[in-house]
């Protein structure tokens, strides 16, 4: 479906063909008429489907530029997927008339309320800054009409669903509740009668059918898959995410790495936000073959080019392979997913292609190529 039949503003259905963009995504499609229908929504689909979009294009449509305040809220859980949705709300916004801006915790408080006097119409931040933000009394929450929760099943764990509960009920009772996620988790239904009214549930079924992505397996042991993760990095023009289950893991192969010589960076849950900031803008400029992560620290993260996914831990189930799987062939670029896989872990591997439906080549690691195993 084009953009035109769902969306009849000028100037996004400009920005639109000035992207190169096709069709729309399954939901965007299946999201964008009920958003602007004003229906509360609980919406899951697999990474790289295009979900801020799905909610961002029918609010920015929604908007009335010419009332000078905010008439939506984006939450979301991490610095930088904040600081993404405010990078899109100012493309999306141009030649609208609507504006937007983030706000994010450990930033200059002063700095965010002169943002907050050019009263912006989309806020976007991080919970613990929108409510002081709120307590402040500078935030002024009876005129939104929409709440977006970004990566809601991270949203509504302990830590968090407090501080989402306390913003969504700070707004006047007709407002319009959004949430977005990759997965649903088991709290979802129990928060969701809580906070929306009659939602309905949006679900993308998650596949593997990009023709454009190979999906390989290298068999290597245990003690090798950091010395297969320095061949690899030595790839022409590789711009790899390397996908690790524990924190340790992930330590002791950037240590050893390092050690011998290979140039990465590292996206993970505790590092610094100046850290995570200058990580991730070493690799989305090409300038490492390399970025380390776990689940957790790369969720709603939008990265361009990736080449390669590899999974140096297997996945522990078909949704995390394909997630991770997502995050190449983006936008119909070409891409492949490496599964280091050792003895006991090509049982899984062989189980997890017939759940997919899927079936993986191997091959070896030979002179900076992948090849076909002697």
């Amino acid at each position: 479906m084009k953009a035109t039949e769902l969306i009849d503003h000028p100037a996004i259905q400009k920005t639109w063909e000035e992207s190169g963009f096709g069709d729309m995504t399954p939901i965007q499609e299946k999201a964008i008429p009920k958003v602007l229908e004003g229906k509360d929504l609980i919406c899951e689909s697999p990474t790289g489907t295009g979900k801020t979009l799905a909610y961002l294009l029918p609010i920015i449509q929604a908007i009335d530029p010419s009332r000078k305040q905010a008439q939506a809220v984006i939450i979301a859980p991490s610095r930088e997927l904040v600081m993404q949705i405010q990078q899109e709300i100012t493309k999306w916004g141009k030649d609208t008339g609507v504006t937007g801006a983030a706000f994010i915790g450990g930033a200059n408080i002063k700095k965010q309320l002169e943002k907050l006097k050019k009263k912006p119409h989309i806020i976007v931040g991080t919970t613990g800054r929108l409510l002081e933000l709120m307590k402040l009394k500078k935030l002024k929450m009876h005129e939104v009409k929409t709440i977006v929760v970004d990566e809601f099943d991270l949203m509504i764990t302990h830590e968090h669903v407090k501080e989402v509960r306390e913003i969504i009920k700070s707004t006047l009772k007709e407002r319009q509740v959004l949430f977005f996620s990759a997965t649903l988790s088991p709290e979802t239904s129990r928060v969701a009668e809580e906070l929306l009214q009659d939602p309905e549930l949006v679900k993308i079924d998650e596949k593997l059918d990009q023709p454009n992505v190979e999906h390989l397996y290298v068999y290597t042991e245990l003690r090798d898959k950091i010395e297969a993760l320095r061949n690899l990095a030595h790839f022409k023009d590789i711009k790899a995410l390397v996908f690790f289950n524990q924190l340790d893991k992930l330590s002791e192969a950037e240590e050893k790495l390092k050690f011998k010589g290979v140039d990465l960076e590292v996206l993970a849950g505790e590092s610094k936000k100046v850290e995570r900031k200058a990580s991730l803008d070493r690799f989305r400029a090409g300038k490492v073959p390399m970025l380390l992560t776990t689940d957790v620290a790369a969720r709603g993260l939008d990265i361009q080019g990736v080449t390669h996914v590899v999974h140096f831990d297997f996945p522990t189930d078909t949704k995390q392979y394909i997630h991770r799987s997502g995050r190449t062939g983006r936008m119909g670029a070409s891409g492949t997913v490496i599964s280091l896989v050792s003895k006991r872990e090509q049982s899984f591997l062989e189980k997890l292609g017939k759940e997919v439906d899927l079936s993986f080549n191997e091959k070896t690691i030979h002179g900076g190529q992948l090849k076909d195993p002697r």
